[in-house]
């Protein structure tokens, strides 16, 4: 990967890819999670604090079997031990539940697929009957056994009962001097244990990562699935190739969604929302019929029904808008709760702000709430009027239907229903030249 972080900490569609491993883990219901890690250190175990996780310290890498040499004592008696990989993100519950199938009257499960170029890959070795007998290593292969197309997932169940014993004999006589775990399908088979094997709905859900140009060919089948999934559910999305969802999107009826939208976290769409081209919206959750237009930005935030955003609009965290709110271009709101029907519609800031109903704030408004130590609070209420350029210095309050002259720099309370100025009295001067440049 080139990169100082661990391969498996690298975000598929927002998540780890570990953390999708885990995930799928968990929906199995599974008695015990244990990750075993070598690369990484103390990074892996800190990305994911979850007291349901056993970690486990690989202190040297020799290969997979050893990886799970380093769990054994960890392993019950009874049961299946299910062998997943941190960098192999995509695969689906639905496989794993038919994998676990296979494993119950105490076969061995092997999960397999058919590649047109299977260079690279374990190759599955099967007897006159189909019957696997071996899985051998692509370099370890002969002519015959690498032209088989049937290939190794390294994704497979054990049954506990002879896991450990089969760990503890294998051995590293192999070209890359390492404990391979595909060796107990061989002690498997000598055994007398069935070894049946299933294969995956979809042939990328065993791709895994070992280059930035993989994790951005997985990156794309997994936003393809995810715009197929929308589209089912009725979403209507302007270009299903242009849509990037990294967390969880949640859509009402009759949404639309333009092209080039990025959803990150917990986003949930009311019926009959748009959301117009480059927008971004992150952990936040809007309200049906709200349109928000192109190049708008939200981020933690409560949008609420009817709403007006954008275009180039930029609603920050702990912003919850009312019913009927306009939000329109080059508009900054942060931390405020702004209530029903009340619109702020040009090139202004408000910060730190309670702003009631039906209040209109003029172009060019801004909420002055840092005085480069803390921060303060507006309060406008409801039915005032902010005329454009006013600058509020906060903490202030503006009264029920006051209206603020434009162009005021307000630092005192404005009282209710009344005309607030603070303005120099406009002067011309008869006869005034304007400079010349020197000769």
């Amino acid at each position: 990967m080139h990169s100082d972080l661990p391969k498996v900490l690298h975000r598929l569609a927002g998540r780890p890819l570990l953390g999708h491993v885990i995930s799928a883990a968990r929906r199995l219901d599974p008695a015990r999670l244990l990750v075993v890690y070598g690369h990484g250190g103390e990074a892996l175990p800190d990305a994911f604090p979850d007291a349901g996780l056993s970690w486990i310290n690989q202190a040297q890498q020799l290969g997979t079997g050893h990886a799970l040499q380093q769990a054994a004592g960890e392993l019950d008696e009874n049961g299946v031990t299910l062998v997943l990989y941190g960098d192999v993100p995509l695969i689906s519950v639905e496989t794993l539940h038919a994998l676990l199938a296979a494993t119950e009257s105490g076969s061995v499960g092997l999960l397999t697929v058919v590649l047109p170029d299977p260079a690279g890959y374990g190759r599955i070795r099967r007897d006159a009957q189909g019957r696997v007998t071996a899985i051998v290593e692509h370099k370890d292969a002969d002519e015959a056994e690498r032209a088989i197309r049937e290939i190794n997932t390294g994704i497979m169940a054990l049954p506990n009962s002879r896991l450990k014993l089969w760990l503890a004999a294998l051995r590293n006589d192999n070209a890359q001097g390492e404990f391979y775990l595909t060796d107990v399908i061989a002690m498997a088979v000598a055994e007398g244990v069935d070894v049946s094997t299933c294969q995956p709905g979809r042939h990328w859900e065993v791709l895994g990562v070992n280059s930035a140009a993989q994790l951005a060919h997985l990156e794309r089948l997994l936003q393809h699935e995810i715009a197929s999934t929308l589209m089912e559910r009725g979403v209507r999305l302007a270009d299903p190739k242009r849509i990037d969802v990294r967390g969880e999107l949640t859509c009402g009826r009759d949404v639309s969604i333009d092209a080039n939208c990025i959803f990150e976290g917990d986003v949930v769409l009311g019926d009959n929302v748009s959301v117009g081209a480059n927008c971004v919206l992150r952990d936040t959750a809007v309200a049906a019929g709200t349109r928000i237009a192109p190049f708008s930005l939200i981020e933690e935030a409560r949008i609420g029904a009817g709403g007006r955003i954008g275009p180039f609009a930029r609603i920050r965290p702990g912003t919850a808008l009312a019913e009927d709110v306009h939000i329109g271009n080059f508009v900054e709101v942060k931390n405020s709760q702004v209530d029903r029907g009340s619109k702020i519609n040009h090139l202004s800031y408000v910060g730190d702000a309670t702003v009631g109903q039906r209040v209109n704030i003029g172009a060019g408004t801004i909420t002055c709430n840092y005085d480069g130590a803390n921060k303060h609070r507006t309060v406008i209420e409801d039915e005032a009027f902010i005329g454009s350029d006013t600058q509020l210095v906060a903490p202030v309050t503006v009264g029920r239907g006051a209206t603020i002259g434009a162009g005021a720099t307000i630092t005192r309370d404005a009282p209710a229903e009344q005309l607030t100025l603070s303005r120099a009295k406009q002067v011309s001067i008869p006869g005034w030249k304007r400079p010349t440049k020197g000769t």
